[in-house]
C-alpha cells in the first residue's frame, strides 16, 4: 500500500516546495477564473456567437484536461436544449455540420490537434465558430480567419486541469445567450463565491483533521478508489474526480453513474479488493496480521459516493422529485452494500441550488483532494516523467 505522510500535508511550506508549478495556488484561483472569464467573454463579444441567432445544432470539441467542458455542457443542456448538442474529442467533423451550425473548440494552449482540426474544418464548411484558448495561438488564428469569436485565456495555469473555470465559463455564457441552457452571469457569480469559499476551506494551512480535501486524500490513499455519482450530474463530477486521481495523483480510479453503474460496482464487492481481501471483518486492517508470515495487506476497495442534494420543497411530487427519491434510495442501497462487504465509503453531498453550483462544489473538493493526495505521496501534481516521456516518444 502507498504511504501518505499526514504530517507533510500539514506543512504549508513543504507542500509549496514540492508543488513546483503551484497547482494548489491555481485551484485557489478558481473563483477569480470565473470572474476574469466573464469579463474576457464580454470583451470578446460573446453575444455575437452564431450572429446572435440560435444555431441548428451545437458541437463542442475539447480533449485532455479540458474535456470536462464537453461533459458539463452536455449534462446541463440535456434536459431542455431546443437544439441538438454533440461532443467530439478528435476529428473528423460530422458530415452534417454546415453553415447553420455552431462549433465550439476549447484548448488552453490553443494547440491541441483535435480541437484545431475540428475548428479548421468548421471554418471550411462555413459553420459559426467559438474558440476558447490562449491568445495569439493557432486556435485563435483559425477563429479569426473564420470570423468567429475567440475568448482569450490569459491567466497562467500549470495544467489545463487547473484552468477548468477559465475555459468553461465562456462556453456556459455563450450557451446561455443562445438559450441552450440557463446559466446567467448572476449564476456564475454565485459559482465564483462558492469556489472562493471552497478555497478557504481547503487551504494548505488548514490542518488535515478539519480540511475536508485532506481528510479525503488520507482515506483514498489506502484504497483502490471507485468514484460513483448518484445521477447524470454527479456522474460528470465522478468522471472529473477519476481523471484527477489518475492524472494528478497517479492513482488508477474507475467511475460511473447511477443507475447504470450500480451492478458493475456492486459486483466488485465480491472481488479480491473488498473487505474479505485480507482485511478485518469490519473493513479495517487486521491488527494481528504478520506482514512476514501473512504477506502484505491486499489493497482495499474504496467507494467515493458523490450525491446530489434533494429536490427543493416546491418540487415535491413532480417527476423530477420522484426520480431524485428513487436515485437516493438506489445510492443508499449501494452504500449499505459496500459497508456490509467491508468496503470503505465516503459520501460527499453537493452544495448550492443551480446545477452548475452543485457541480462546482463537488468538482472543486475532489480537485483539491487529488492534489493533496499527490503531494502526500511525494509526487508533484503537475509533473509526470512518464507523461513527458510519452510526449518525447510521440513528437
Amino acid at each position: 500500500m502507498p504511504h501518505l505522510d499526514e504530517a507533510f500535508l500539514d506543512s504549508a511550506e513543504s507542500l509549496e516546495a514540492l508543488d513546483s508549478r503551484g497547482s494548489l495556488r491555481a485551484l485557489a484561483t478558481a473563483g477569480a477564473q470565473v470572474r476574469r472569464a466573464i469579463v474576457a467573454a464580454r470583451e470578446a463579444g460573446i453575444d455575437r456567437v452564431a450572429g446572435g441567432d440560435r444555431p441548428r445544432s451545437v458541437l463542442v470539441a475539447s480533449l485532455g484536461g479540458s474535456s470536462v467542458v464537453c461533459d458539463v455542457l452536455d449534462v446541463l443542456a440535456e434536459p431542455g436544449s431546443p437544439v441538438p448538442l454533440t461532443t467530439r474529442r478528435e476529428a473528423p467533423l460530422p458530415g452534417w455540420i454546415g453553415p447553420l451550425d455552431l462549433v465550439i473548440a476549447v484548448s488552453l494552449s490553443g494547440r491541441a490537434q483535435g480541437p484545431l482540426a475540428l475548428a479548421a474544418e468548421a471554418v471550411r464548411r462555413g459553420a459559426s465558430l467559438l474558440t476558447v484558448g490562449a491568445p495569439d495561438s493557432p486556435l485563435a488564428d483559425i477563429c479569426a480567419r473564420g470570423r468567429g469569436v475567440h475568448v482569450d485565456v490569459a491567466s497562467p495555469a500549470p495544467t489545463s486541469r487547473a484552468a477548468l473555470w477559465s475555459m468553461l465559463t465562456p462556453v456556459l455564457l455563450a450557451a446561455d445567450g443562445l438559450g441552450l441552457i440557463d446559466c446567467s452571469e448572476a449564476v456564475l457569480e454565485r459559482v465564483a463565491d462558492l469556489l472562493d469559499e471552497r478555497a478557504e476551506e481547503c487551504r494548505p494551512s488548514s490542518e488535515s483533521f478539519v480540511n475536508p480535501a485532506k481528510i479525503l486524500a488520507v482515506g483514498l490513499a489506502e484504497t483502490v478508489p471507485v468514484v460513483l455519482g448518484d445521477g447524470a450530474l454527479t456522474g460528470v463530477a465522478a468522471g472529473r474526480a477519476a481523471a484527477m486521481l489518475a492524472r494528478t495523483a497517479r492513482m488508477p480510479a474507475t467511475h460511473g453513474a447511477l443507475p447504470d453503474a450500480a451492478s458493475q460496482v456492486v459486483a466488485c464487492f465480491d472481488g479480491p479488493f473488498s473487505g474479505s481481501g485480507g482485511a478485518a471483518p469490519d473493513g479495517g486492517h487486521d491488527l494481528f496480521a504478520d506482514p512476514f508470515l501473512d504477506g502484505p495487506p491486499t489493497p482495499q476497495l474504496g467507494l467515493l459516493m458523490l450525491r446530489d442534494h434533494p429536490a427543493a420543497p416546491g418540487q415535491l411530487g413532480s417527476p423530477e422529485h420522484l426520480a431524485a427519491l428513487e436515485a437516493g434510495r438506489l445510492a443508499e442501497a449501494v452504500a449499505e452494500s459496500a459497508r456490509d462487504a467491508g468496503v470503505r465509503v465516503w459520501e460527499v453531498e453537493a452544495l448550492g441550488g443551480h446545477p452548475i453550483e452543485r457541480l462546482a462544489s463537488l468538482m472543486s473538493l475532489t480537485d483539491y483532494a487529488a492534489t493533496y493526495l499527490a503531494l502526500g505521496l511525494g509526487l508533484d501534481p503537475a509533473v509526470s516523467r512518464h507523461v513527458t516521456d510519452l510526449r518525447d516518444r510521440t513528437t
